[in-house]
């Protein structure tokens, strides 16, 4: 089963039970029961890496069998990188007026796309900053044309945050926020987008989301945007970046969120809608600081005031499993919130893909991020949960401009895959399963007789031609 059915019934809580209950983790791996957010933070804290892991696999194997994990191969599309928020953890966005500000030209989109094609891609991930100097009509007509030329390619793109910016840019008509994502959303749609991607999700928690995300939708907005896309019959998918200022209770409250609102779709239908999409996949990475303003923040325990006996990082002390706390609250609690960043290790990031395997019992996929966390991590995450390592990744420039980021091959990833103990499978958006690569000599990992051909290397990055390093006026103009 690549899905989940219509009118999901969520597994019971036991609340009563301790997180470490044996019973308890194994009825979750089984999908007969579910965590509450106390019995999530209890196990991410107090079970070993190896049992953590254990119970993520087994949960893995309950949905997923024990032989295939999948990946896809797709291009990562940054259309532009002028954006009007300001985010201290990107290194990304560019204003208007800066030297290298870039909006690419249909054509040179569709060269990538063409690219894509020739090998075997199914699926472009497009996604931009949020530019004021867009039309919708630009949109339309972009997407028109994708879809004129290349109608086999999915167009996975357009972020919850890019469209609450489309929603302020635009002005569509409706009395409430979803109406007016709706209206846009719709637009889209028509034109030829297929679904949406879980950019922007940050961490859901308002006390960290507004210290980070300077400029960016809430989480309220992030999660009646992808809702809109379900009642549209789209599929989505969820994102968390962790290993900053956040405290450990804000990780398990984001994924409670993403939970909560997939219950909504996946349960009874709501009023006179149709057949409704959901999140397919939900995807954790560390937070990535090089060349960026939240990555100049000092490290946690690097201080002399840290180092106190009593001392407790003060992402953790504002961090709630529910509700977030008041500006007012968080100074009073945390005076130093927000001035010192915690760092993930190979092992956080482990245990926090594993939890999000156990909790988020409603999500199909959890994703391996070994785009951050380099190849080896990411194959070891195949034991810690993950059924799918994600794409082959032709092209990146949001991630990799704060960090290393890995670029892998199609023949490398079924490797990975085969090494860990399975068989690779290419998959396409909905993660339903296209090629089987059976152990025989035409499989791509097999077909290969030299491997130094096929190491990884640092992620392409999109370098503009001059025609295509700023906003095309006749663009713009015969758009407006």
């Amino acid at each position: 089963m690549n899905d989940m059915t219509r009118c999901f019934t969520p597994p019971q809580t036991h609340p009563h039970l301790a997180g470490t209950d044996r019973g308890l983790l194994e009825a979750v791996a089984a999908g007969a029961a579910r965590l509450t957010p106390e019995q999530g933070l209890t196990i991410f804290h107090e079970l070993s890496l190896h049992d953590l892991g254990r119970f993520a696999d087994a949960r893995c194997r309950t949905i997923h069998g024990d032989r295939i994990r999948t990946y896809v191969i797709d291009r990562n599309i940054n259309y532009t990188n002028v954006c009007n928020a300001r985010c201290t953890f990107c290194a990304f966005r560019r204003d208007a007026d800066d030297h290298d500000a870039y909006t690419l030209e249909p054509s040179a989109i569709h060269e990538k796309i063409a690219e894509l094609s020739a090998i075997g891609g199914t699926q472009i991930l497009m996604q931009g900053g949020m530019n004021p100097a867009l039309p919708l009509q630009w949109y339309l007509d972009l997407l028109s044309g994708i879809k004129s030329r290349f109608p086999h390619i999915h167009v996975h793109a357009f972020s919850p945050p890019e469209f609450i910016e489309f929603v302020h840019f635009f002005d569509p008509p409706g009395e409430s926020l979803e109406a007016k994502i709706r209206w846009v959303m719709v637009r889209l749609k028509e034109a030829g987008l297929d679904s949406l991607p879980g950019g922007g999700g940050e961490i859901f928690a308002h006390h960290v989301r507004r210290r980070i995300g300077l400029g960016k939708c809430d989480a309220t907005s992030w999660l009646t945007c992808m809702y809109v896309a379900h009642t549209l019959g789209m599929f989505t998918s969820a994102t968390m970046m962790f290993g900053h200022i956040e405290g450990y209770a804000d990780r398990v409250q984001h994924m409670d969120l993403v939970r909560r609102w997939q219950d909504r779709a996946l349960g009874p239908a709501e009023g006179d809608r149709g057949p409704m999409g959901h999140y397919k996949a939900f995807i954790s990475w560390p937070f990535q600081r090089e060349n960026t303003p939240l990555g100049r923040v000092p490290d946690w325990g690097t201080r002399p005031e840290d180092l106190a006996s009593a001392a407790e990082f003060p992402g953790d002390l504002v961090a709630r499993l529910d509700e977030s706390l008041s500006n007012e609250e968080v100074l009073a609690q945390a005076p130093a919130f927000g001035k010192r960043v915690r760092m993930s290790s190979a092992t956080d990031y482990l245990r926090t893909q594993a939890l999000s395997r156990l909790y988020l019992d409603n999500i199909y996929s959890i994703g391996a991020s070994w785009v951050t966390m380099g190849p080896h991590v990411g194959q070891v995450a195949l034991a810690f949960g993950a059924s799918d390592m994600g794409s082959v990744m032709m092209e990146e420039n949001v991630v990799s401009s704060a960090g290393t980021t890995y670029c892998l091959d199609e023949a490398v990833l079924c490797r990975l895959i085969r090494d860990a103990g399975f068989t690779p499978a290419q998959r396409n958006n909905t993660y339903d399963v296209v090629t089987v690569h059976t152990d025989t000599p035409v499989a791509p990992d097999r077909r290969v007789t030299d491997w130094s051909r096929h190491r990884a290397r640092k992620m392409h990055q999109q370098a503009p031609k001059a025609v295509q390093a700023s906003v095309s006026a006749k663009a713009v103009a015969s758009a407006t």
